[in-house]
C-alpha cells in the first residue's frame, strides 16, 4: 500500500480555482465575440499593460528581432529547430495515404489532408518560451498548413525579441504581439483585423488552457495543455536525491500552479529528496515560483513495487514522466497514461522542452488518458473516400445495405441502396415502404 509523505492542494480548492478561471474566460470570450479588436485591446492593456496601434508586427520589427540575435543565439535556435523539424518530418513520413480494393470492384482509401489555417500560441509572460515557436510553427509547416499565425505576449513591456525571432525562423506567416485570453479569442473567433483560424495549438497558463477548452468545437485544438506537470519515478538504483530534486524544481519553476510529484519505492530516497528540495530552494534563482508550486501542488509518494508505481503513475496521467530507475524500460512497456516519457538519468524533461526534437506541447490534467502530445498528425485530417467500380459490386453492397436499413427503419437510406440494385443489377426490388417498385423508380 502506497503512502503519501506530502500531498498537494485539496481537490475542492482546485475546483474552486478552476471555477474562477472558467468564469473570467467565459466573459472575456463573449466580449471578444461581440466587440472584436476593441475588446482585445482593452484586455491587452488590462492584463499585460500593452497597447499598440496594430498588434501584428511589421516586417521591419520582425527583421530587427532576428538581427538582434547574437551569432551563438541564432546558431542555438537553428540547432533546436533542426531537431524539431527532423523528427516532425519523420512522423509525417510515417503517415501514408492508402487506397485498396477491399472486395472486387470496391475501392476504399484515405488521404491525410492538411488543415488550412493554424493559430499557434507561444507563452512568454514570465519567461520568453521561444521553444514553443519551434514546436508549433515548424510542426504545422511540415504538415503542410497553408496559413500559420502566432501570438505571444510582450516580455517585460517590450516585444519578446527571442520569441519573435524563433517564430520568424520557424516560418510563421503572421506574428502578433498578444497574450492570454485575448490572443486565443482573437485567433479562434476572428476580429476586424485578424482572420480566424481552424485549429489552436500551444501551451499556456490556466486561462489560456480554459479559453481553448471553451472554444473547442468552434475550432479544433491540439489538446488541453495547461500548467506544466512533472512526475519523477525513481528508485535508489537509478537516481539520487540531488537528481530528483533538481528535476522537480526544474519544472515547477514554470509557475505557482505547476504540480511536481516524486513517486518512488524508497522512503529513504523520498525523504532525502524532500530535504534536497528545501536546500535548493534557498539558492534557486526562480525559487519564488518554484516554492509556491511545491508547497501547493508538490507530492511525494512511496509505493511498494514497480507494479504499484505503474498503477499510481497511470492514475496521475502526468504531462511529463521522468523515469530514473534500475529498469526504466519496465515503465515504457507497462505505462499507458503519460504525455511523454524521459527514460534514464541521462535525459530529462528540459531536453524535451527545448532541443532534443520531440514536441513539448503535451496533455495536462489527466488528458494523457486519451491523447498524446502535439505532432504532425494534429494538423492533418485523415479523410476517407470510396469508389464502386462495377455493377456487380454496387448490386452486392446494395443488397446488404438495403436489408440493414430495413432493420433500422431507415426507408430513405434503404432506397439509396435499392435504386442501385435495380439500376445496376436489374433486380426487381420494391421501393422502400411499398410492396412493388414504383413506376418512377423502376429501372
Amino acid at each position: 500500500m502506497a503512502i503519501w509523505l506530502k500531498r498537494g492542494m485539496a481537490a475542492q480548492a482546485k475546483a474552486d480555482a478552476d471555477r474562477k478561471v472558467r468564469d473570467i474566460v467565459e466573459a472575456a470570450l463573449v466580449d471578444i465575440q461581440a466587440r472584436g479588436d476593441a475588446a482585445v485591446r482593452e484586455m491587452s492593456i488590462r492584463f499585460d499593460g500593452w497597447d499598440r496601434e496594430d498588434y501584428r508586427l511589421s516586417q521591419g520589427e520582425i527583421d530587427a528581432a532576428v538581427e538582434s540575435l547574437t551569432p551563438q543565439e541564432r546558431k542555438d535556435i537553428e540547432f533546436a529547430q533542426t531537431q524539431v523539424r527532423n523528427f516532425a518530418q519523420i512522423q509525417r513520413a510515417s503517415m501514408q495515404d492508402v487506397e485498396v480494393e477491399t472486395m472486387p470492384g470496391v475501392v476504399l482509401g484515405h488521404r491525410n489532408v492538411p488543415i488550412n489555417a493554424a493559430g499557434c500560441y507561444v507563452p512568454g509572460g514570465k519567461y520568453p518560451l521561444l521553444a514553443s515557436a519551434h514546436m508549433s510553427v515548424i510542426t504545422a509547416k511540415v504538415a503542410g498548413v497553408k496559413r500559420v499565425i502566432t501570438c505571444a505576449p510582450p516580455f517585460q513591456g517590450k516585444i519578446a525579441r527571442a520569441i519573435v525571432a524563433a517564430q520568424a525562423m520557424a516560418g510563421a506567416d503572421a506574428i502578433y504581439a498578444l497574450g492570454g485570453i485575448q490572443a486565443i479569442g482573437a485567433m479562434a473567433l476572428g476580429t476586424q483585423t485578424i482572420d480566424p483560424v481552424d485549429i489552436l495549438v500551444g501551451p499556456g497558463n490556466a486561462y489560456v488552457a480554459e479559453a481553448k477548452r471553451q472554444l473547442f468545437g468552434r475550432v479544433g485544438i491540439d489538446l488541453f495543455a495547461g500548467p506544466t506537470e512533472t512526475l519523477i519515478i525513481a528508485d535508489e538504483a537509478g537516481c539520487d536525491a540531488e537528481l530528483a530534486a533538481t528535476d522537480i524544481l526544474g519544472q515547477v519553476e514554470h509557475g505557482p500552479d505547476s504540480p511536481g510529484v516524486l513517486l518512488t519505492n524508497s522512503e529513504k530516497l523520498a525523504r532525502q529528496t524532500m530535504a534536497e528540495i528545501e536546500r535548493l530552494l534557498q539558492i534557486l534563482p526562480t525559487a519564488d515560483h518554484a516554492r509556491k508550486a511545491w508547497d501547493a501542488y508538490g507530492e511525494v509518494i512511496v509505493a511498494e513495487s514497480y507494479e504499484e508505481m505503474v498503477r499510481i503513475a497511470d492514475d496521475i496521467a502526468s504531462e511529463h514522466v521522468q523515469v530514473m530507475t534500475g529498469d526504466p524500460d519496465y515503465f515504457l512497456e507497462n505505462m499507458t497514461n503519460y504525455g511523454a516519457l524521459f527514460l534514464g538519468a541521462r535525459t530529462n524533461v528540459s531536453f524535451g522542452d527545448k532541443v532534443i526534437g520531440t514536441n513539448h506541447t503535451l496533455p495536462t490534467k489527466k488528458a494523457a488518458r486519451y491523447t498524446g502530445g502535439l505532432w504532425v498528425g494534429k494538423f492533418l485530417k485523415t479523410c476517407t473516400y470510396q469508389r464502386v467500380l462495377t455493377n456487380e459490386a454496387s448490386t452486392l453492397v446494395g443488397e446488404y445495405c438495403s436489408r440493414l436499413c430495413a432493420l433500422e427503419g431507415f426507408a430513405g437510406h434503404g432506397e439509396q441502396a435499392n435504386i442501385r440494385v435495380r439500376r445496376y443489377g436489374g433486380r426487381n426490388v420494391p421501393y422502400a415502404g411499398q410492396a412493388e417498385p414504383s413506376e418512377l423508380t423502376r429501372a
